[in-house]
């Protein structure tokens, strides 16, 4: 007695029923070696809810929300930053590849490319979008109305017109503000603490990266004609500019160097570091991978504190938490680190009272 199953027939199967009880037979496997094999209701049904429950998990991976990471620089110089900012997610419980995807978009330095990663990001129905230096938060805010940004800048982000204001930023952007901006005069005033005899001091910004090369030179400028400090600027937005900037020491050699603050000079930090080491030059910089990778002293914000920060706003926009009711997040962690070794090796006397406050002194 053959019946036909209510639930299959649509898809041709038979039902073959013997001895009282339904068991059922595909055509596939009633097909060649294995013909007359049968399948008994209990191995039916435990097949047929794993088929079911397939689809399910496929959906659930592809309900699995994505963050949008863009980035003017490459993934290799930010790797610390990156493993900062997954300890903030974990913080909120979110783990890459487990119950968060993390969309990367690197502009390899190139920011005329910001623009249109930006438009990819907004393609692909992100939750959010985490954005580095103002450059690549401009481009996410003006690629959508809608997704919510959460920035990692060192200025000051109601200048920059990002939030209305600190406490409550009123709008779809907020995030973390590390502050390496406004700490550039003091960082000259350090640089000159260590090579005191210095008159002439060159000080080298990404001409591209307008927000943090005018930010640069508003607090440089009236910090060295307080010092007495004669300063000239160098342009430099490519690695040949950056050799060009200091193939001009030849003809006219500065005392000292303050490399400004830019996501640029700190993916080109090797070269940098190389270059003022082979002229001899004191050099002064906004992070402390300088100092680790052998440049003479770096004051600024510990970036990687910012990262993980902005990991953990992330989670929390992740949960439902509205941007405009987080407040920007201010890093207070500041660091002093002095290469004393380089320090050495460039004929300078570190003065106790600059060893005495430095955070690190690297041996």
């Amino acid at each position: 007695m053959v019946l036909r199953c209510p639930l299959l027939t649509q898809s041709g199967h038979r039902v073959a029923c013997r001895t009282g009880r339904c068991v059922l037979a595909f055509d596939p496997l009633l097909r060649g070696p294995g013909r007359g094999r049968h399948m008994r209701r209990r191995e039916f049904m435990t097949l047929l809810g794993g088929a079911t429950m397939w689809p399910l998990s496929a959906r659930a991976q592809q309900a699995m929300p994505a963050i949008g990471f863009l980035d003017s620089r490459s993934p290799d110089v930010v790797v610390d930053r990156l493993r900062a900012f997954r300890l903030g997610l974990k913080v909120e419980g979110y783990v890459e590849g487990e119950n968060v995807a993390i969309v990367y978009r690197w502009a390899e330095n190139q920011i005329d490319r910001l623009p249109a990663l930006a438009a990819e990001l907004t393609q692909r129905s992100v939750s959010l979008i985490v954005a580095v230096a103002p450059s690549a938060v401009l481009a996410a805010k003006a690629a959508n109305t809608n997704i919510p940004i959460v920035f990692i800048i060192a200025q000051d982000p109601v200048q920059l017109g990002l939030v209305a204001n600190l406490s409550r930023p009123g709008g779809r952007l907020t995030g973390v503000n590390f502050f390496n901006a406004e700490l550039d005069a003091k960082r000259l005033e350090l640089l000159h603490a260590l090579v005191p005899g210095a008159t002439r001091v060159h000080v080298i910004v990404n001409p591209d990266d307008i927000a943090n090369t005018e930010s640069t030179l508003r607090h440089v400028d009236p910090a060295a004609r307080a010092m007495g400090l004669e300063i000239q600027i160098l342009n430099a937005h490519t690695s040949r500019e950056i050799d060009k900037a200091f193939s001009a020491f030849v003809q006219e050699r500065p005392q000292a160097l303050f490399v400004g603050q830019a996501p640029f000079f700190a993916s080109r930090r090797v070269q940098l570091i190389l270059q003022a080491a082979h002229h001899r030059v004191p050099a002064s910089y906004s992070g402390r991978e300088f100092a680790e990778g052998g440049g003479l002293m770096t004051y600024g914000s510990d970036v990687a504190d910012a990262f993980r920060e902005a990991g953990i706003y992330a989670g929390r926009i992740l949960k439902g938490a509205k941007p405009s009711e987080l407040p920007v997040v201010q890093s207070n962690k500041i660091e002093l680190v002095i290469n004393h070794q380089t320090a050495r090796v460039l004929g300078l006397t570190v003065p106790p009272t600059l060893l005495s406050i430095a955070d690190e002194v690297i041996e």
